[in-house]
């Protein structure tokens, strides 16, 4: 991944709080200019509007979008009509309505799925309908608040501004999310099609590519040391039921990548759904035990972010050493499997490594 995937993987899946920044930002400026221009109803409706977006600063860290949705569209809409109303149309602080547009289209699209899409129309033609009134009421009234010409032009260039980088903003999100999708379904069906060794979703191998690995230790005349651990994350149905399929897979496709950082040099394969089967070839069982020690850490305190929420997770890890008596790998794939089990019936995010 480069640094401008990076980038926008970054902006994509904190956009909310990204907007959430750049509106307590815009309403410091707007702030800035009222008290200058000695305009106090709009004084105290931005610092009202400040309050606002640092609340719902708070209320992203806990993954709460919906409320913080409706808040940004409730207060540019309620901001719109008031400042219309103290200093005039010709301020031009009518581009905000214009503004919330992209937004109210791109985080719609995320939270209202189906039917619940008509929300979204009704948004759209509420906003435009407000402009409308806004415009015909307003063209021949003279503001409570005449500004000066070089302050009504900096609002006009200042709100045109806002506008026109929240369109180009928001289109280029929806536009990469779009493409990331295309992207990623065309190599799922690459990876279904051209190798049948590797599980889609993660790129980690697969039973097929994983067991022909496993063989050649076993059946070889040299002694060879090796370790074989099962992982299951805890409560994953728990995940898809909270935050939804594609929330799952967020977290499958995060842990995969802490697995390959903390166990490089180690063969890991999807076993099956939120199961994980590790070869650590060359590895005693205490060196065994310490790096995956590090591993259950690291899932742990590391969590998941997906659309601006912090998932945590655990694992639970079962470890076996590889012995003579073992004559194929899934023999003692279910030695380290029963051990996981039992490490899920006693209190779960651990490491066992003998029975019990």
């Amino acid at each position: 991944m480069n640094t401008y995937q990076k980038i926008m993987h970054f902006l994509v899946h904190n956009s909310i709080l990204f907007t959430v920044i750049i509106m307590c930002l815009v309403h410091v400026t707007l702030l800035a200019i009222f008290l200058f221009t000695g305009v106090q109803p709009l004084v105290q409706f931005n610092i009202l509007s400040l309050i606002v977006y640092v609340f719902s600063i708070l209320l992203c860290k806990y993954g709460k979008i919906m409320p913080v949705y409706v808040s940004i569209i409730l207060e540019v809409t309620v901001y719109t009509i008031i400042s219309t109303h103290y200093i005039g149309l010709r301020c031009g602080t009518y581009c905000f309505l214009f503004s919330i547009v992209p937004i109210i289209i791109f985080f719609g699209c995320f939270l209202l799925k189906g039917a619940k899409r008509w929300i979204i129309v009704f948004m759209l033609v509420l906003n435009f309908s407000i402009f409308i009134l806004l415009y015909v009421g307003y063209v021949e009234v003279e503001p409570v608040y005449l500004l000066t010409p070089s302050m009504r032009l900096l609002l006009v260039i200042f709100s045109s501004f806002i506008m026109v980088f929240s369109t180009i903003f928001y289109n280029t999100m929806y536009i990469y999310s779009s493409e990331l999708d295309v992207k990623n379904l065309e190599l799922r069906n690459q990876k279904l099609s051209a190798d049948a060794k590797e599980d889609v979703l993660t790129t980690l191998l697969n039973r097929r590519g994983f067991l022909p690995l496993v063989e050649p230790l076993m059946s070889s005349d040299e002694s060879k040391q090796f370790c074989v651990a099962f992982c299951d994350i805890d409560d994953f149905k728990r995940v898809n039921d909270s935050y939804g399929h594609d929330a799952g897979d967020e977290v499958l496709r995060h842990i995969t990548r802490l697995m390959r950082k903390e166990m490089q040099g180690c063969n890991i394969c999807r076993w099956g759904g939120e199961e994980i089967v590790i070869l650590m070839n060359d590895f005693n069982m205490d060196a065994a035990r310490e790096k995956l020690e590090n591993l259950r850490k690291s899932i742990e305190t590391i969590p998941t972010v997906f659309y601006n929420k912090q998932i945590f997770v655990t694992i639970t890890i079962g470890l076996e050493k590889y012995a003579n008596n073992y004559k194929i790998p899934e023999e003692i794939i279910k030695v380290a499997d029963e051990r996981m089990y039992y490490g899920k019936q006693h209190g779960k995010n651990m490491l066992v490594f003998e029975d019990k």
